[in-house]
């Protein structure tokens, strides 16, 4: 696999090895690789880890399929995949509802990965960068290599990855709220999660109400942390259930009106802005 990119004009100028080790997170393992087998060119020539790149230079690198741990992934169906942005590094798909992102058995195969590894195939294979519930319908990434699966994982730790969601929840929110609770695992039940002041991690949710309807409340919601249902735990925490949630709210009925509408991050390699809105979301802005 061999990829060719051009630095960013903005970036500091470093080593080989710095950019590979602590810019792009590549593991030493293959960084070894990398060196032994002379699988850089800095502006099509062979470099040393300790040769100086600088903005806008180009390079070349190639990885084998050796380097990285082969994994297993059944192929689903391609026509299922609705593709919201794609380069060779990355790619941004709009989930339906009812979907989950990923098999939790080996036999599985109507997962959005499934279907994801089928649209790809056969010259890349997606892996996980973060994950939506099955409930929960909207933009989600995927890396299309492992090579940039460490750096992805590291922007979206660093919250430079900006997420927001449009949800409907039951009552009426008047001003906007930060809603910062810690959440933790539901001892009596394991698909749920509650919220733990003393052993919860840290969660930070903020929610902006945009039109009230009957009893109801349209609010987007971004997020500065990712726990497992956090969005769902902390509204149903202030007495506002999303609508439709099977497990947080007494009254469920339809589908969870919770959508991932927006995706905006900065490319690893280019720092080209990249954001996009899955559309058509809960409500039209």
């Amino acid at each position: 696999m061999k990829f060719t990119m051009t630095l960013p004009a903005d970036l500091s100028e470093m080593t080989v090895k710095e950019l590979l080790e602590e810019e792009w997170l590549v593991p030493r393992k293959v960084r070894h690789f990398i060196r032994t087998r002379k699988g850089i060119l800095v502006n099509g020539e062979v470099c040393h880890f300790q040769s100086m790149v600088s903005p806008e230079d180009v390079l070349t690198i190639t990885i084998e399929a050796s380097d990285y741990p082969e994994r297993s992934i059944l192929l689903g169906d391609r026509r299922k995949i609705n593709v919201l942005y794609e380069d060779e590094h990355l790619i941004i798909v709009n989930k339906p509802e009812g979907m989950k992102t990923h098999p939790n058995q080996p036999e599985e195969k109507d997962t959005l990965l499934n279907h994801l590894a089928d649209y790809l195939s056969p010259d890349f294979q997606p892996h996980v960068v973060h994950r939506l519930d099955k409930e929960t319908s909207g933009a989600i990434l995927f890396a299309k290599n492992p090579f940039v699966l460490p750096i992805l994982g590291r922007q979206l730790e660093q919250k430079k990855i900006y997420r927001r969601y449009q949800a409907l929840v039951h009552g009426t929110i008047r001003k906007e709220l930060i809603i910062n609770k810690k959440i933790g695992r539901d001892r009596h039940d394991r698909r749920k999660r509650r919220i733990d002041p003393k052993g919860g991690k840290p969660a930070v949710t903020h929610v902006t109400p945009i039109k009230n309807v009957e009893n109801q409340t349209a609010v987007f919601c971004q997020l500065d942390t990712g726990r497992t249902h956090q969005i769902r735990v902390h509204l149903a925490s202030i007495g506002h259930p999303l609508v439709g949630d099977p497990l947080y709210s007494k009254n469920p009925h339809g589908r969870l009106m919770l959508h991932a509408y927006e995706l905006h991050l900065h490319h690893p390699f280019t720092n080209q802005k990249i954001a996009v809105q899955a559309l058509p979301g809960l409500w039209a802005e």
